[in-house]
């Protein structure tokens, strides 16, 4: 595959899969790929169990604060359904390159939104003196640079849609989601400080029980800051790069982050393990 041009976006085309010239199709695959039939399988199948566990467990412990997670997971399963459609009907289709990445994309906003509110439950939970920002505090700056960086995203992403369709140069609509997402790896980054700061600070409170919990949290935070960093570095180095072209990065750098977070969430779910009338301030 070769490189963009100066002028015009060369992308891809599958030799055994011309493009249909649909009004609704680009003249190139916009994915740098065919997407594949597994994975696509694999993602709305896992999510799907995902999504029905997460489920289960919010009405069990009635934890609503949880609620993103099921969100979450139920826009992961579009998205993948969506990557579906594309392998098996039709690649070349931009409304179902734009609906699968917009899902995908904006999923793992909802289970950073749903782990802030767990800290924020384990602040209160605790004492709030471990905590470097107030819970409200911590929810209304987090989740307002979430909205930020997710705005700019999908701006980003429907331009770059618009720019491939017609083998344009897309320099300048990914430079806009290059800045929402490097906006989001500060944002999530700066709170992976908090976090950290307030299990510290706590540390001599949080009974055995309660470190295998902090450390699942810690464990998906993390899956999903790789996942973030990762399409950093994709959107940094442009459509034709090899992190953007080969779907094998996809699948172990946005895929795979993501639906293990989501399960150790579901293992370790904060209903369980920071219960209403518990205070792990007593020595237990």
């Amino acid at each position: 595959m070769s490189g963009p041009p100066t002028s015009e976006y060369a992308g891809y085309v599958d030799p055994n899969f011309p493009s249909p010239g649909g009004p609704d199709d680009a003249t190139v695959i916009i994915y740098g790929y065919r997407p594949s039939l597994a994975l696509g399988i694999l993602g709305a199948v896992l999510f799907g169990l995902a999504f029905f566990g997460h489920s289960y467990r919010l009405f069990q412990y009635r934890t609503w604060y949880f609620t993103p997670v099921m969100l979450g997971t139920a826009m992961e399963v579009v998205g993948y359904a969506f990557r579906l459609l594309s392998s098996q009907v039709n690649p070349y289709s931009v409304i179902n390159f734009v609906i699968q990445y917009f899902f995908i994309v904006i999923a793992p906003i909802f289970f950073s939104a749903a782990i802030y509110t767990v800290l924020t439950v384990f602040i209160n939970r605790t004492k709030r003196e471990y905590a470097p920002l107030s819970p409200k505090l911590i929810l209304w700056i987090f989740i307002s640079c979430d909205v930020v960086a997710t705005i700019t995203q999908v701006a980003g992403a429907a331009l770059i849609g618009v720019a491939a369709s017609n083998r344009k140069d897309p320099t300048t609509p990914n430079n806009i989601l290059l800045a929402g997402l490097a906006f989001q790896v500060f944002s999530f980054l700066v709170f992976c400080v908090c976090l950290g700061i307030c299990l510290y600070r706590a540390r001599k409170i949080v009974v055995s029980s309660l470190k295998a919990f902090t450390a699942a949290l810690c464990a998906a935070t993390l899956l999903v800051y790789l996942r973030t960093c990762f399409r950093l570095a994709e959107t940094a180095e442009g459509l034709t790069s090899a992190l953007a072209t080969h779907e094998a990065y996809f699948g172990s750098l946005e895929f795979a982050p993501i639906v293990i977070a989501v399960f150790i969430l579901a293992i370790w779910h904060p209903g369980k393990w920071l219960p209403r009338h518990r205070d792990w301030n007593e020595n237990i």
